[in-house]
């Protein structure tokens, strides 16, 4: 019998650690290849090269999230989750991509639109990173669509802090300016756009209301509005701030909001009358819920502002001097209500055309059908009205004739209709008389 020689535990772990050197040693290949693929945007092959990786090592934190970032590339937000998490459960916990794989995850959510999901993976990678940017944007988004302006603007400010060239931060905050700026703030910046006398001390709400027009002039196009129609921009217009910085800013001096004021008016003109509106009641047009959107001056109010970009679209979004204010959604939900109660109470509706043939058979008045006969009106609009009566046969004749009409009406057309008995429309037939007096309109008494 041959002797074997056997193996020594030392024999043993030194084969182990060679295997794993040599292990080790593929998969970073294999890593740097992906990597490579990757920033010459061949996503398709680096996919592929990263999957090869992670047949070598399953657990692998760096390859999962390469993975993700791929899936994430090509849009496929699914996919890009199950490796960000996947990553996550193989992660030691002082591992330094905690943060960015939960900031990930938030992005995720937030384009799938599960914003309480994003909130919370935000927060989650705040806690591990306080200077998380991403997570502080995304939070601060968040946030903001919330109803929580300040909140979002103090998250806004810590970006900044870390990283003062964020676009989407610096944007977003200069659009806040008028909630989370303080009185001071406010004032110099009314003074920066010429709008306030420079040893002025204390702002009026009158100050804070000029502020917030002409910020938000700026932020809707203003000063490219004017720069449109003027071959070179009035000097005194516009004025630069943090000249010389990565940062600057050009924001409209008072003479500059009075002449974009001015010059959207006259604009305005042209495109009302364009679409359809008369010369005469152009300065008549009111918005939806019924206020005027021309000031004194023939300029444009907050309200006119966007009526007039929306005709600017196509859109008509105002009301012409003769219209009705049409219902708000409140509105229409509590007119919802009250018709179903109506039609559970027995009660039906009628037509206009269906109430003049009631009138015509009665001679009765409205004033009368609505106060002894159960005619019920339900106001939509100033103009706009719809008619409810008691439906068949029901205990009170007086208040059962007006459907009797409305059935006999309805069976010339239709055989199916059932006209209801009533013993008092009846009895009046017979006799040859109608129900109230053609000179007013009253009940008769028989």
């Amino acid at each position: 019998m041959r002797y074997v020689k056997p193996i020594s535990l030392f024999s043993i772990l030194t084969l182990c650690a060679v295997g794993s050197v040599w292990g080790q040693t593929q998969l970073t290949a294999c890593q740097e290849q992906g990597k490579k693929e990757f920033a010459s945007r061949d996503y398709v092959r680096a996919g592929a090269t990263f999957e090869r990786c992670l047949k070598l090592d399953p657990t692998n934190e760096e390859t999962l999230l390469s993975l993700a970032g791929v899936a994430l590339t090509q849009d496929q937000l699914t996919t890009a989750r199950k490796y960000f998490l996947s990553a996550i459960r193989h992660m030691k916990r002082v591992s330094p991509y905690r943060s960015y794989t939960y900031s990930m995850l938030g992005d995720i959510a937030f384009k799938q639109q599960k914003n309480k999901e994003a909130l919370s993976y935000y927060e989650k990678s705040l806690e591990y990173n306080r200077a998380n940017v991403n997570s502080l944007v995304g939070k601060a988004v968040i946030v903001e669509e919330q109803g929580k302006p300040k909140e979002a603007a103090q998250l806004y400010e810590t970006a900044l802090s870390v990283e003062p060239l964020n676009e989407i931060a610096r944007r977003r905050l200069i659009a806040l300016e008028p909630i989370y700026f303080t009185d001071d703030e406010m004032l110099a910046a009314l003074k920066q756009r010429y709008a306030a006398l420079p040893d002025k001390k204390e702002l009026s709400q009158t100050d804070r209301d000029l502020f917030t027009r002409i910020h938000s002039a700026e932020q809707h196009g203003g000063i490219d509005y004017l720069k449109s129609k003027y071959k070179a921009l009035p000097s005194e217009y516009v004025v630069t701030l943090f000249k010389g910085t990565g940062f600057e800013r050009d924001v409209l001096t008072i003479s500059g909001y009075n002449a974009l004021r001015k010059q959207v008016g006259q604009d305005a003109l042209a495109v009302f009358q364009k679409m359809g509106v008369r010369t005469q009641d152009v300065f008549d047009l009111r918005d939806m819920k019924g206020h005027k959107i021309f000031l004194e001056d023939s300029t444009l109010n907050d309200s006119g502002m966007y009526v007039y970009n929306e005709a600017l679209r196509g859109r008509k979004a105002f009301l012409l001097p003769k219209e009705s204010v049409p219902p708000s959604q409140k509105d229409l939900e509590k007119l919802a209500n009250l018709v179903q109660g109506l039609q559970n109470s027995g009660y039906t509706e009628i037509s206009p055309a269906e109430l003049a043939f009631v009138k015509q058979q009665t001679n009765c008045s409205e004033d009368t059908l609505r106060q002894y006969m159960g005619l019920y009106i339900v106001p939509v609009s100033k103009t706009d009205r719809r008619y409810f009566v008691p439906e068949g046969e029901v205990p009170n004749p007086r208040k059962g004739a007006p459907y009797y009409y409305v059935a006999l009406l309805r069976s010339r057309s239709n055989p199916a209709v059932k006209v209801p008995r009533n013993s008092l429309a009846e009895t009046y037939a017979a006799w040859n008389y109608k129900l109230c007096s053609a000179v007013d309109g009253q009940l008769l008494e028989m």
